[in-house]
């Protein structure tokens, strides 16, 4: 009974109902989890703030958690205690996480010794933070699910975001021709220094124009599609003959015109990492850490915000002007 009453507790966000930004509690009396068989516990330094989270949040997601719940997949840390059965990891090591079990806002998280993976010295721990998600999701969309070979066209629309960044780092080293649009200049500036090779303001009126001069005659055989509903008929246009867009981020309906498919044979494709199948996963994985160690594989961090600030983060995601690189907390 001693040893149970001096369980420790620490700080965690913690969702009690669906809804807005302020659904997000910070509590600190949240009982830190122990790892079963085959899990790590983390001591979490850094954790990413992905969209998804926010539609999950508001309810108005596919999948909904078991309320009450702590946000939150992409972490970076140290193991703190290792489960049953864990030889890849010890206490003291240096790691980063695709998912955890317990909610990554948080200042410790238990995650599935399968879904975390080892964080080199050369990345700080906010860097960690903005692998797993990101890069995991453009992998999947451009070789999984798009199958693109070196040599196609890419576009990737909402390219300084943590996905976009990401979808440029590994296009280029897959020797694909990218191209990126951002809503700022700093976002343009930030594409060009990741991978891409030409960049385009989406604010601009005549942006596609630019686009179709840019992959004349044949259009952009991959898009790379983060906000859908807006985008979808334009990309249409944009596609070659069987181009494909890929249908990563969404946030309501739109309108178009299936005759925009037939006279090019082009397809939409959608993109969820969730489904991926442990093979699929691990591919993903082998082909990041390749990355990393390769080192043309170089998170980009953008905003960072204390666990406090927490219901702010997840307003600007949604409605901030442009992004430039993946947001983060920091513990």
């Amino acid at each position: 009974v001693a040893m149970a009453a001096t369980r420790s507790v620490m700080r965690a966000v913690r969702v009690f109902e669906f809804g807005g930004p302020e659904v997000l509690k910070l509590q600190s009396d949240v009982l830190v989890p122990v790892p079963k068989e085959n899990q790590v516990l983390i001591k979490v330094h850094a954790c990413g703030v992905n969209p998804v989270e926010t539609y999950i949040r508001s309810g108005t997601y596919a999948r909904k958690p078991t309320l009450p719940y702590t946000p939150g997949s992409d972490v970076a840390g140290v193991i703190e205690r290792v489960g049953e059965h864990v030889t890849a990891f010890k206490k003291g090591d240096r790691v980063f996480t695709l998912e955890t079990l317990s909610g990554g806002y948080a200042e410790y998280a238990v995650a599935a010794a399968n879904r975390v993976f080892p964080l080199p010295d050369t990345l700080d721990f906010r860097q960690g933070a903005a692998i797993g998600v990101p890069y995991f999701t453009a992998y999947r969309a451009l070789f999984q699910k798009g199958c693109a070979k070196a040599g196609e066209s890419v576009l990737v629309h909402g390219a300084s975001g943590g996905v976009g960044l990401a979808a440029c780092q590994i296009a280029r080293a897959c020797g694909l021709k990218v191209l990126g649009t951002a809503g700022t200049e700093e976002g343009m500036n930030v594409i060009l220094r990741n991978g891409a090779h030409q960049a385009f303001n989406h604010r601009d009126p005549n942006y596609t124009e630019r686009i179709k001069a840019c992959t004349e005659p044949g259009g952009v055989d991959i898009i790379i599609e983060m906000l859908s509903n807006v985008n979808l008929d334009a990309d249409l246009q944009l596609l070659s003959r069987a181009g494909r867009v890929m249908v990563v981020g969404c946030r309501g309906r739109i309108e178009i015109n299936p005759r925009d498919t037939m006279s090019k044979e082009s397809s939409i494709i959608g993109v969820s990492l969730f489904l991926a199948t442990e093979e699929e996963r691990r591919e993903c994985a082998a082909a990041v850490l390749d990355g990393i160690e390769a080192g043309w594989l170089k998170p980009v961090v953008g905003l960072e915000y204390p666990l406090e600030k927490v219901a702010k983060a997840h307003e600007d995601i949604i409605c901030s002007s442009g992004a430039r690189g993946k947001m983060v907390l920091l513990l």
